[in-house]
């Protein structure tokens, strides 16, 4: 793949602007549901996750960490659960820290197992695998997996947990067929779905299949216009097939709906850049 350093930084700040303010788009927890229990056979990934949270406290200053021991305690000893771990979670998001954030989410969940909370989980782990070493992505995918199937498991109707666990059969490498074979189930009633549709579009981009890449993020923009990221995705996708014009394109679009200057400009500079280039023969 060709290097996309300044438009993959531009990528990676503004996600994580939407991923938080999607997170706290709603804090009210809902009534208490009935419990599901974590399977005894992730025993492993959660020595694994532990590992990661007590690395990422180590890493923090000494003030920070006096923060997050304080939060901690909070958590041990108060009568309102709900708002320490909200608060655990919210220093975490500040940190700019979103795995460690979700895995306090999944303990939120276990303490008021709702479906609600196992699905705030779900997202926040699959959402911080994109924040992490390739190494570490399948210990949040599998922490994502057990949580959207505590999902279905009380609402099996729960349309986007059902395609987010297929993501994680696929992404997290635990069963990519079966997670393909549910999507495609699903696009045959809901062929319109972003989130589905997106999901393809990754697929095919990480497997290098170019054109479907851009097939499928070219549907997910006429299905959601204002998804901005699909458009850095399309760009990238255009500009691995040699077409420059349409990447040039898809990357104004994007600096025509992104508000943040700092990454306007850091696109801007690319397209700029891109100008200035020499175009080579196409790819067919």
């Amino acid at each position: 793949m060709k290097s996309l350093n300044k438009t993959q930084i531009a990528v990676i700040l503004g996600a994580l602007i939407l991923f938080v303010l999607l997170l706290f788009a709603n804090t009210k927890l809902p009534p208490k549901e009935e419990v599901v229990q974590t399977p005894e056979a992730t025993a492993s990934n959660v020595t694994a996750l532990n590992q990661m949270v007590q690395a990422a406290v180590a890493g923090l200053s000494k003030d920070d960490k006096q923060a997050i021991q304080k939060l901690d305690e909070a958590i041990k000893s108060a009568s309102d659960k709900k708002n320490a771990f909200e608060n655990m979670i919210s220093m975490w998001d500040s940190l700019r820290n979103p795995s460690v954030a979700a895995y306090y989410m999944e303990q939120a969940a276990l303490m008021s197992p709702t479906e609600s909370n196992w699905k705030n989980a779900g997202d926040r782990y699959f959402s911080s695998s994109r924040f992490v070493d390739v190494g570490n992505r399948p210990i949040l995918f599998g922490e994502a997996q057990i949580c959207f199937e505590n999902v279905l498991a009380m609402n099996p109707n729960n349309l986007e947990a059902k395609i987010s666990l297929a993501s994680c059969y696929v992404e997290g490498g635990s069963n990519p067929m079966k997670g393909i074979g549910m999507m495609r189930e699903i696009e045959k009633t809901d062929s319109n779905n972003v989130n589905l549709q997106l999901n393809f579009a990754f697929f095919s981009e990480k497997s290098g299949q170019w054109q479907k890449a851009i097939a499928r993020f070219e549907k997910v923009l006429r299905i959601q216009p204002d998804f901005i990221e699909a458009y850095i995705h399309l760009s990238d996708a255009y500009q691995q097939k040699g077409n420059k014009e349409k990447a040039i394109e898809s990357l104004k679009k994007y600096i025509s709906l992104e508000k943040d200057v700092t990454i306007k400009k850091e696109v801007q500079d690319y397209i700029d850049k891109l100008t200035m280039e020499e175009t080579p023969g196409q790819k067919q």
